[in-house]
C-alpha cells in the first residue's frame, strides 16, 4: 500500500513539474516576440472593416437645407423597450389657425440602448437610422445622452461609412 502512494505522489510531482516548465516555456516564447504597439486613437493606422449592417450609433440625418424629416410622432419612443429615446414636443399654431405637433427635442442615450432597430422600423418617415461608427468612448456616462435634433453628427472615423474596406479572410486586416 505505501508503493502505491508513492508512486501516485511522485507522479502527481512529476506532473507538476512538468506542467510549470510547459508554462514557462510559453512566457518565455512571448517574452522575446516582437511586440506591435499601436498608439490608439492618436497614431491609428489601421483601417477597419466594419460591417454595414453593425449598428453602432442612432443618427437623424438631415436634408441639404438641415432639416430632418421627424414629424414628432413619438412612434420611435413608444417602441423602445427600455426608453432610450425621449420625444419632446409642443403645439404650434400655424398662420391658417391649425394646430400641429412639432419636434422641441429628441433625446437619445446611447448607453441605455440595447440596437435592437425597432425605433427605425417603427419611423414611418424613415428620420432615423443607425450608422456603424463604433467610437462612443467616454469619460462620463452623461457624455453618452445626445440630442439628436439639434448636433450635426460627423463620422469619426474615414472611410467607415459603407463598411471600410473587404476584410480578407485570414489575415490581419489592418494596412501597415
Amino acid at each position: 500500500m505505501e508503493k502505491r502512494i508513492e508512486k501516485s505522489y511522485f507522479k502527481g510531482w512529476k506532473d507538476g513539474v512538468k506542467s510549470l516548465l510547459t508554462g514557462l516555456g510559453v512566457t518565455w516564447k512571448e517574452y522575446f516576440t516582437k511586440k506591435v504597439t499601436e498608439q490608439y486613437p492618436e497614431n491609428r493606422k489601421t483601417t477597419l472593416h466594419v460591417s454595414a449592417r453593425h449598428k453602432a450609433r442612432l443618427v437623424m440625418p438631415v436634408d441639404e437645407n438641415g432639416n430632418n424629416k421627424c414629424i414628432a410622432c413619438g412612434l420611435c419612443q413608444r417602441s423602445c423597450p427600455n426608453g432610450t429615446i425621449t420625444v419632446l414636443t409642443e403645439m404650434v399654431e400655424n398662420e391658417e389657425g391649425k394646430k400641429s405637433k412639432v419636434l422641441k427635442d429628441y433625446r437619445y442615450d446611447l448607453g441605455d440602448c440595447m440596437f435592437c432597430e425597432l425605433c427605425v422600423n417603427a419611423c414611418p418617415k424613415g428620420a432615423i437610422e443607425f450608422v456603424n461608427d463604433f467610437e462612443n468612448s467616454v469619460f462620463e456616462r452623461e457624455s453618452l445622452v445626445y440630442h439628436l435634433n439639434t448636433e450635426k453628427y460627423h463620422h469619426s472615423l474615414p472611410n467607415i461609412e459603407n463598411g471600410g474596406p473587404e476584410i480578407k479572410i485570414g489575415e490581419f486586416n489592418t494596412d501597415k
